[in-house]
Parts: C-alpha cells; structure tokens; sequence
C-alpha cells in the first residue's frame, strides 16, 4: 500500500527545493482563505484577480534583459500583455504567444526622427540567470464564473509558463486530470495563453503534458541528466516523504533555469500551428546528446551516432527539434540532408517539417532526381529531403565528389538494408566531408552490427519495452486466433526473409525466393489457407472493443488483392449471417448488440495499398485479379484535398481496414490503429517496424493487438527481446493476450478493494439469488459512491480503465469462455455512473427531483418516457434556461426526509445549483461571490465536515439565497443590465440611502446612454483600438459625472471608470452579456 504522502508536504518539498541553490527561485506565498480571494495585496503585484501574469516583476525583467529599448514600448508591451485572453481561441492564442516568447516581438520605434525597428526579448535565453524566475503558490484568479487556485505557478519575467497542480498520494493523477485540471480549463483558461508545459502529480506519479493535450499524452519526467540513469519504480512508489518521490525528479531534470530555458526555447513544437507538441524525457535527453556529437564532430570523424528511439515514440519529432536547435544555437551554415529509403516515408517526413514551421510549405527542397540532387547539394540549401536511390550512378564509374562540405548533417531515418550498399558508398564519396547520424526506431542487430559500423557508438537509446513503461506507446499483445494455419517450423531463413520484405523483385531474387521457398510460398498462399483466414478477420474485426483502424499484412501484393477480395466476401456472408441471427435472438439486449456490428460493418471501407510498378495490369490479369480500380482508389484525392493517406490516418474517416504487403509498414503513424494482422514472415527489425504500426497513443486505446497467422511471434522471442528490454531488466516486445485479461482481473481487484473501503462487498450481490435484492444493493452502492465527489472521480477512473481493458479483449475475451463474478456488477455501476442503462428507481429518484426544480414539469407518462430516452438532453445537464422562481424550496426539504436515494438526489441538485450559478453569472459579474461560496459548502462536505442531512439543508438554504438574488433586478427596480452596472459602482462603497438612489439613476442613464449609442461607441474590435476605446470611455466618464453623488472623489471615481471599462472589455473579448451582443 503507498504511503500518505499530502498535497501540502508535496507543495512546500517544491518551494524550498526551489528557494535554494542551484535554482534560486523568487518565493511568493499566496493566501489560500477563500474570504481574502478580493484581496488584490497578496504579493503578486497584479492590479485585478483576473490577471494572470505579474506586471511588475514582467517590466522590471524586460527593461533589464532589454537595455537598449525605451521604457514607454515595454510599458505598452506589459499593458497588451494584461489583457483576459479568456474570449480568444486560446489554442491559436498560445501559438502566437509562444513565436514572439522564442522569437521575440518586433516593434516599431523612432530614432532620430526617423522611423525605425527593434526586437523585444521576452526571455533571454543565452543567459539564462538574467531572467527573473517565480515560483508562486495558492494564487487566486478571477475567471467569469468562479475563481480558481493553483497550486504552484512557475513564472518566468512575469509569464505563467508552468502549471503545476498537486494531489495527495492516495488520488489517482487522472483524477487530478480529469476534475481539477479541467475545470481550471473550464474556469480560467486566461492562465494558459502563455503555459508551456502542466504537471499533475501525487507524489508517487508525475505527468507532464501540453495545456491542450488529453490525459493520454501526458508524460513522466522521471530521468534527471542521463538517459543511463536507472528508473527504480518501487523506490518511488514506497517513499515515505515527498523529498524522494517522484516529483523531484521532474524538478530536478526540468526546473533548473538553464534546463527549462533550453526547453522552452528548442523542444516546443505546433504543428498546423494548433496542436502543440512539447518533448518527452527522452526526446530532450537525446537531442542534447546529439547536439554534443555536432560539437565534437571533427572528433568522431563525422560518425556523430546512432539515435536509437522505438517506433511510436515520437522519433520523427526528435528529427526536428534536433535540426532546428543546430541552426539556432550552434554556430555554422549547416545543411540538412534527410535521407529514406521509400516514398511515403519521405513524404512524411517533410511534412513534419512543414507542418512545424521549420520550413516553408513553397520551399523547394524535395529533388525530382539525382541531377538536382546533385545541384541542391552543390548550394547551400539548408534542407534537402530525398531518396537515397537518387545516388544511383554507372557502377563502372565513380561517383563524384560534390561538395567537401563540413557543416553538411545527414539524417538517415530507418537505417537498414540501403544504408549498407552501393548507394550508401555513392552518398559518402559524393560527401566526403559531412556528418552522420542514423534515426532508427530497429538498428541492426546482431553480430554484424551494421548501424554502428557506419554511424558511430549509440548517442541514445530509448527502446520498446521502455517507451511502454513510460506510456510514450501503448502495449502490445499478440493473438493466435486461427493456429491451423500458421507454420509449423522455423521458417525464418535470413535471404529468404530478407526477399519477401521486398515488394518489387528484380529476376534474381524472384528466381531466389522460387527455388530456396517454394515449398513455403504454397503454404502461405494456398487458397484453403488464405479463405479460413479472410473468414476469420470477416468476424474478428467488427466484433473488438475498441474499434479503431486495421491493416492486414501479406506476403506479397498479389496475395494482398487476393486477401482484399476474400474478405469483401466473407464480409457479406458475415452481415447475411448476422441479420439473420438477429431475427432469432429472444433478448433486446442481444438485438441491439448484432445491431451495433451491423451498423459498423456496413459502414466500414477497405482498400489495397501497394506501390505501382510498370505493366502491372498485365501482371495481376495473369494471376486472375484485377489492379485498376484498387489503383484508382489510391490515387483519388477527396473533394476536400485529402489523399488515401489522410483519409486512414482520419479516425472519423470511413477507411478502416487495408491491405498491404510492404507500403505503410514503416514511418506511418495512424494514432489510432489498433490491429494488425500478420500474414507474412518476418524477422528482427522488420517485424518491429511492422508491428509498431499498431503501437500508437490515442485516447481509450488501451493496447495494440497483433493477430498473427503465421507463428512469428513463436520463432521471435528471443529476436525480439534485443530490441525491448525494460529498465528493470524485463522483455516487453509483445504479449500473449492472456495477459491483458489478467489485467482486468487486477482492475476488478482494485475496485473491489476500493468498495470495501466504503462497506460495500460485491460479495452480496454474487450470492444473493434474489434479483430486485441485487439492484437494490447497487443501487445503494451507487448512492453511496457519488456521496463525495473524490469516492466518485476515483471510482470512475477504475471503472473506465476496466471497460476500456475489457473493450481491447473482445472478442479474444469472449472466446476464451473467461467470466469474473464481480465483473457484471460492476458493469451495471459503470453504467449507472454514466446514465447508459433504465434503472426504473434511480430514474424515478431523478424524475422527482426534476418536477420540485423544474415547476412547468409535470409527471404525465410521455415525460417520463422522455427522461429515460433522453437522459444526456435534459434540461440539468443542457443549456435550458433555468426560472428559479418556479422552484419550491419547502418541498425541496420534504423531499429529502423521504427519498431513498440521497446522494443521488443531491448530484442532482448540485448540477442543477451549476448550471443556475453560471446563468445567473452570466448576467451579472458580481455574483461570483456566490460561486466561492457554494465551493465551500461542497468542499467542506467532501472533507468530511458536513454530515448528508445538513449538507443538503445548507445547498437549500444557498438554492434560496439565490431565488433571492435572482429576483434583486425587480425588487431593486432596475433591468439586470443596470442591476450589474449598479452594483459595480457600489462595489466598496458604504452609501446612505440618498446616494443609493443617485447611484441607480446613474446606472439606469448609463445603460440607456451606451445601448442607444451603440452603433457610434461600440463599433466592431472597439476594445482593440485606442481611439474608440477613447471614445466610450470618455462617455461613460460624461455620465457618471452628471449623476454619481459627491461621495465619489477623483480617486474612487476613476477606479470605478476603470472597473466599468475592464467589464466592457471582458465582455466585448469573451462575447457574453449586452456588450457582447452584436
């Protein structure tokens, strides 16, 4: 069991580690008391709660690491920089913030009378201790609804580059993802304009991850300055202080200043300028070993090494924040040759590098053959992407030297069979002089060792079995669904292999392969052979869980057309059989599953992909098959620009299944394929490539499967393991799917253990025979679970890793005949927590609940009907406006003596209270203190201070205050407009009843005054020019002038002119409210 490691002692491990040398951060301690949210004095320097970057510490750090710039541009600079960013698309936001954050803000000054520019560094990054770092805890910030705290902020000059939100150890870091950080998102996502990297931890477990990245990117950090340093995971697991645990090393190997400078400034990528991409432990150690090897090239005589990183891990990434951190930090006129061995690897690879900025979409840098291969070569282009085929040359010549370049850096992605012939001797004579790195997720093994002969010594080494242990990729399990078709002896004869990886044969090996393996060629092509297998994936895939893209590997490509067609076939008499199994079944629940495979079977396409050669219409019509329309299809470009590429790379995309025999098999990254099933020898590298396809991150993909028809995984293990030993020493290249339902029997356990903790045994439910008795018991455990928010989102998180394990076996799982009594039960909780599921009572308890908050709801049966069909619709968890007028308090409180199901009820009430706050916000800005005021309520229950009776009594008590207030525009006799207006100039104010009267009416004529004027004074983008924004504001001034009372000096006047105007600017940005209105 781990230790109690809490959220406080993980906090201040932080700030002193970061108090001290070598990190000597800045300190500030914010107050964490919800009654001194207001307060503006709280050490930060900011002038409103709602800002999210600390101004002052902001100028005083850009006048200093700016000298040469006037103090007026940075004052301008710091003021731009103040503004809510909260209306903005904030993905875009956090793009342009970072360019001008790396690549500084260009301005334009005036020099001696004359019109001029300059640059204004935001971070000095070739000194990193001349910026100002601040480490800030507990800091209240305003968003529109409700204010939010996080836990630590980590500035630099006064921008909120790290977000930091801790949890105690006993709170899963998805919990923390899934509630707080989300809500922080949600609440204030102004804080995350200029964020560049957020931390979840608990103590034993540290993620990192971009602002807008789903919980399964998030990432460990959890080596420091080695990428040797071993990783002992029970170590951390079993610490006993927050000092040791897993926290510290993400402190330790990220926040020392020059380390989160260097990665703030070359290992933050966007890609199409939305998705954000931040390097991985192991990407940023790699890198910079690497960058050491460009250092001392000269002595390594060019070999700068081997970059060893498995497929899926984000090598490609690696590739350009490498090439861009040479151009940028190391002195030179470098030269980037990208060298593959196939087309669309090439192709990928220079779109990554588009698609990342690092060079333009119009650059031409792809050669059309080997003689302007020869010519870029000859320039100084900094980026050259080509096949090494283009060094092809008369063999009875030598091929010229064309250029003798030093700072020329070839990056050879995949380095296998090519890289170690004829053109690779061509590509070194051509380049006597340049350096060169290998970029391979499989080197070659082995006693020969090829990879390092010509590349030089490992310069990183991050293999399968790792990136799995940090979830860089998602695991692999093999299956053997159809054993009488795989072969029975080892078959892996190295040429032999070595030919069938190949798709287009030249005579020699096509003599070869026929004379060597005839016998085994029969075997995996025998048509027998080939139906029983098309047969089996007909049923197989649309029977999985987790139903993302396939492909289906062969032997070659026409057992590849051959496989296409057979599965079409079987296909239909698939759907034929399953209609009619359909009409038999006596279950509803059984109708709606074989409708539901159905339904995804006849929207499922599939297509072949191989490479074209010359005359090929020909050569398949001498097999019996047909070429051109397969041809066709990967040709086609969609009405929207998309290729068949980008069609299966497209979740959404109805291209689900293809058949290949070599294309696709490497570089190609579909995040959410999850199966591949192998019908063709393979070996070492090779069959790593091959089955990393399926090894990609994507949200609710648990794992990879590898349905293997041909025994590959029986002959491999051992070959296998060079490329996957962990850092506890273990194999983890691809596992028996026996496995993986041993995990969900460990996901059971856990839930189980976690019920028991709350005096709920499943046990109960197992032998009673009584079923109204069982629903009754879950019920009530149900009841029971969502009583405190943490019990629930802790349970949730088991319960969906358990349904997505349970998803990722199927049908595997079904087939093994394999069943867990305590497994049902907790299905129908998942589905209880989820509304997937009638439960007559709990569907009665909500429909209750419904009419007292809901007066023009009536209990006539066509409702109920509606409720139950249309449970995710209704009006609490809609957008529905809320009349809390209609709601009757009294009978809230009779309800809860008599309802069963409390907890229930009360989950309801709350989102109900959620989503009347947020209106009733809406309409008015200073009714957020309303919102603090409910989360003190829920979270002094949840810690235990309150008991169910008077937890519901006080959220009565609250949901009339708010009736109150809701109905205070009447009672005051003002609109909500002027009641919002009125009470911002109230704000602080103690006023006798004479003056309050003056107030209202200067509220009431101000609001008239800027409605009537709306077309004069607010004009489109108002608050983004300064003469218009000149303009309203000297009108409101106008006004308030005419009319507020004496007691307003200067001082208490302009502060109200100034809170006014910053609404009418969060209005206007966020695009809420009358302002917002066009």
């Amino acid at each position: 069991m781990r230790n109690f490691i809490s959220e406080d002692n993980i906090e201040q491990s932080i700030l002193a580690k970061l108090k001290e040398k070598p990190f000597n951060y800045d300190i500030v301690i914010c107050d964490a008391d919800t009654n001194k949210l207001d307060e503006l004095k709280d050490g930060t320097g900011r002038k409103s709660k709602k800002e999210c970057i600390l101004s002052e510490v902001m100028q005083s750090a850009l006048l200093r690491i700016n000298p040469s710039i006037e103090k007026e541009y940075i004052e301008q600079i710091v003021k731009e920089f103040r503004q809510d960013y909260s209306g903005t698309d904030i993905e875009y936001t956090n793009y342009k913030l970072y360019n001008q954050i790396r690549n500084n803000i260009k301005i334009t000054v005036n020099r001696n009378g004359k019109e001029d520019f300059d640059f204004v560094k935001l971070i000095d990054f070739e000194n990193p201790e001349n910026n100002t770092f601040t480490a800030v805890s507990q800091m209240w910030i305003q968003g529109q609804v409700r204010y939010r705290r996080p836990d630590i902020l980590i500035f630099i000059n006064g921008m909120p580059i790290v977000f930091v939100e801790l949890k105690n150890a006993t709170v899963k870091v998805e919990e923390a993802y899934n509630k707080n950080f989300k809500d922080y998102m949600r609440d204030i996502p102004n804080l995350f304009a200029f964020n560049q990297i957020c931390v979840l931890s608990n103590g034993i477990e540290t993620k990192l991850g971009a602002f807008n990245s789903t919980y399964d990117f998030f990432f460990e950090w959890l080596k420091i300055d080695s990428e040797k340093e071993k990783i002992n995971r029970k170590s951390i697991i079993s610490a006993k202080d927050a000092k040791d645990c897993s926290i510290k090393y993400f402190v330790d190997g990220l926040l020392k200043k020059e380390k989160l400078i260097d990665y703030i400034e070359n290992f933050i990528l966007f890609e199409n300028q939305r998705v954000k991409i931040i390097a991985k432990n192991h990407q940023y150690l790699g890198v910079n070993n690497l960058i050491k090897s460009v250092k001392n090239r000269e002595e390594l005589k060019g070999k700068l090494g081997v970059f060893w990183h498995t497929q899926g891990s984000g090598k490609s990434y690696s590739m350009v924040m490498f090439a861009r951190k040479v151009k940028r930090k190391i002195t030179g006129n470098f030269s980037f040759l990208i060298i593959t061995d196939r087309e669309d690897l090439n192709t990928q690879i220079y779109k990554n590098f588009v698609r990342t900025e690092v060079i333009g979409s119009k650059e031409e840098c792809q050669p059309k053959d080997s003689k302007q291969l020869q010519k870029f070569l000859s320039t100084n282009k900094a980026f050259i992407f080509s096949l090494i085929h283009k060094f092809r040359y008369d063999k009875a010549k030598k091929y010229p030297v064309l250029t003798k370049r030093s700072d020329i850096i070839v990056l050879v992605d995949e380095a296998h069979r090519t890289q170690y012939k004829d053109l690779a001797e061509n590509m070194r004579t051509a380049l006597p002089n340049a350096n060169f790195v290998a970029f391979t997720g499989t080197p070659l093994l082995g006693s020969k060792r090829l990879t390092n002969q010509w590349f030089g010594n490992y310069v990183s080494e991050y293999n399968f079995a790792q990136s799995v242990e940090d979830g860089s990729t998602v695991p692999l399990f093999y299956s053997r669904r159809v054993p009488e078709v795989g072969l029975q002896n080892n078959f892996l004869d190295d040429d032999i292999v070595n030919i069938i990886e190949e798709e287009n044969l030249n005579d020699d090996e096509t003599r070869l392969l026929e004379n060597s393996s005839s016998r085994i060629l029969e075997v995996i092509k025998r048509d027998d052979r080939l139906d029983k297998i098309a047969q089996d994936i007909a049923y197989h895939f649309p029977r999985r869980g987790f139903l993302g893209k396939g492909m289906v590997v062969s032997v070659d490509k026409y057992t590849a057309v051959r496989m296409y067609d057979k599965v079409q076939h079987y296909w239909n008499i698939e759907k034929k059989r399953i209609m009619s199994e359909r009409n038999t079944v006596d279950s509803n629940e059984k109708r709606e599953e074989l409708t539901k495979i159905l339904t995804y079977m006849n929207k499922v396409e599939m297509a072949v992909i191989i490479s074209e050669e010359a005359d090929e219409e020909s050569k398949f019509a001498k097999q019996g098959l047909k070429i051109s329309e397969h041809r066709k299809k990967m040709k086609e470009i969609s009405p929207d620009g998309r290729d068949i590429e980008d069609r299966f790379k497209d979740p959404n995309d109805s291209l689900h299944l293809v058949f290949v025999c070599a294309m696709w098999l490497t570089g190609f990254d579909v995040k959410n394929l999850s199966v591949l099933y192998l019908d063709k020898p393979m070996k070492g590298h090779t069959l790593m490539q091959a089955i990393a396809r399926a090894n990609r991150v994507y949200p609710t993909k648990q794992c990879g499967l590898i349905v293997d028809y041909v025994n590959v995984f029986k002959y491999m293990e051992k070959a296998l393991n060079d490329y996957a030993i962990g850092d506890d020493g273990t194999e983890f290249p691809a596992k028996d799917i026996d496995k993986l339902i041993g995990y969900i029997e460990g996901f059971i356990n856990e839930a189980d253990t976690f019920l028991k903790s709350l005096n709920i045994d499943l046990d109960k439910v197992i032998y009673d025979n009584n079923t109204l008795d069982k629903l009754d018991f879950l019920r009530n455990a149900y009841n029971t679970i969502i009583e405190k928010d943490e019990d629930s989102e802790k349970f949730k998180v088991i319960l969906n890793t358990l349904t997505n394990l349970y998803e990722a076996s199927k049908p595997e799982i079904f087939e093994k005949k394999w069943s867990n009594d305590k497994f049902s039960p907790l299905v129908y909780l998942h589905a209880l927590f989820y509304r997937t599921i009638d439960d007559e009572k709990i569907s009665r308890a909500r429909l209750r609940m419904n009419q007292i908050l809901d007066g023009s709801v009536t209990a006539r049966k066509d409702f109920v009907d509606y409720v139950r069909e249309k449970k995710d619709d209704y009006m609490i968890h809609g957008t529905k406006a809320i009349d809390l007028s209609k709601v009757d308090v009294n009978e809230l409180r009779e309800e809860i003596k008599v309802c069963k199901y409390k907890a229930i009820e009360i989950d309801d009430l709350k989102k109900y209270i959620d989503k009347a706050l947020e209106q009733m916000i809406n309409k008015n800005c200073t009714r957020i203190k309303f919102s603090e005021r409910y989360k003190n309520i829920i979270d002094s229950y949840n810690a235990g201070g309150t008991e169910n009776e008077d937890y519901y009594e006080q959220l009565v008590k609250f949901l009339k205050e708010l009736q109150q207030e809701d109905n205070r525009a009447n009672t005051e006799g003002l609109t909500d407009e002027e009641l919002e207006i009125y009470d911002l100039l109230i704000a602080g104010k103690k006023l006798t009843k004479s003056e309050e009267k003056k107030v209202k009416l200067s509220a009431k004529k101000l609001y008239k005054k800027l409605v009537d004027n709306r077309s004069s004074l607010l004009v489109v983008d108002w608050y983004k020019d300064e003469q218009p924004f000149a303009k309203l504001k000297h009108e409101v001034e106008l006004s308030l002038n005419d009319n507020l009372p004496e007691s307003y000096d200067k001082t208490s006047f302009d502060s109200k002119v100034s809170l006014l105007m910053n609404h009418f600017v969060d209005m206007a940005v966020q695009g809420y409210g009358w302002i917002g209105v066009a």
